[in-house]
């Protein structure tokens, strides 16, 4: 990804590291396969996305896009786990969306040809694919799947937002976390995910806003439901539809 402008280099350690963009190499054939939309398109497209897709091993803390700077890629989650947010020196720091394996984002900026308006950042060692913006464009002229695909990305981040304005007004940490937690295994956004998150707690609360005992605290609640099973390394969600319907006593 030879464009300065956008896997930048994390300012937590850059002397100890290049930057993501220096750091990018053809995808495998294994991370091909986790790119949830490259089945529907054509032959001749997809020969042009493998020759043209990238991809980085992000370390934590890694910014993969940063506010103000130009888009120049359309991104997607090989494996790993990042998480969006506003610009924390402008006042208090917030999360608005974690952003697990298979998730592809920024279509909407690229469209607008707009810059960044959020911080996308590593939560722990990631692997991520870029597609740069002028094969992202002629995808757009050409194929009738991936528009439809963008399209429906398009519609499925909106429920996604207004959904996590709604988390936000919640009072009640059991059902922040719970919500919260249903937001990371919707099945469009995030098919890479399936039934299991690779998540650590502390993950889990600097996504939710709360303290890594507050959210354990709200975990085993959930588990004493039957709606999650705590394991190794991270959550499995047996009830969904009951994790979404989870309202506690102090919620908005």
């Amino acid at each position: 990804m030879s464009d300065p402008d956008t896997l930048l280099d994390s300012p937590v350690h850059p002397p100890l590291r290049a930057p993501l963009r220096q750091r990018a190499r053809p995808a495998l054939a294994a991370e091909l396969d986790m790119v949830p939309w490259l089945p529907l398109l054509a032959p001749d497209e997809r020969s042009r996305v493998v020759a043209d897709l990238q991809v980085a091993d992000a370390a934590v803390g890694d910014y993969v896009c940063k506010i103000g700077r130009p888009a120049g890629f359309w991104f997607g989650v090989v494996d790993g786990l990042l998480k969006m947010s506003n610009d924390s020196t402008q006042g208090a720091s917030i999360t608005f969306t974690g952003v697990p394996p298979g998730a592809w984002f920024g279509e909407g900026t690229l469209l607008k040809h707009e810059v960044y308006r959020y911080n996308i950042e590593a939560l722990r060692k990631s692997t991520v694919a870029g597609l740069p913006v002028t094969t992202f464009e002629w995808l757009l002229g050409r194929s009738i799947a991936f528009n439809r695909y963008v399209m429906n990305q398009l519609n499925e981040r909106l429920g996604q937002f207004i959904a996590a304005r709604e988390i936000d007004r919640m009072n009640d940490p059991d059902t922040k976390v719970a919500r919260s937690l249903a937001a990371l295994f919707h099945p469009v956004l995030y098919p890479g995910v399936g039934e299991v998150l690779r998540i650590t707690q502390q993950e889990l609360a600097y996504l939710v806003g709360l303290s890594r005992q507050r959210v354990n605290e709200a975990l085993q609640s959930l588990q004493g439901q039957g709606l999650i099973r705590i394991e190794y390394g991270g959550v499995r969600v047996l009830d969904l539809a009951g994790l979404r319907r989870v309202v506690g006593r102090g919620s908005a």
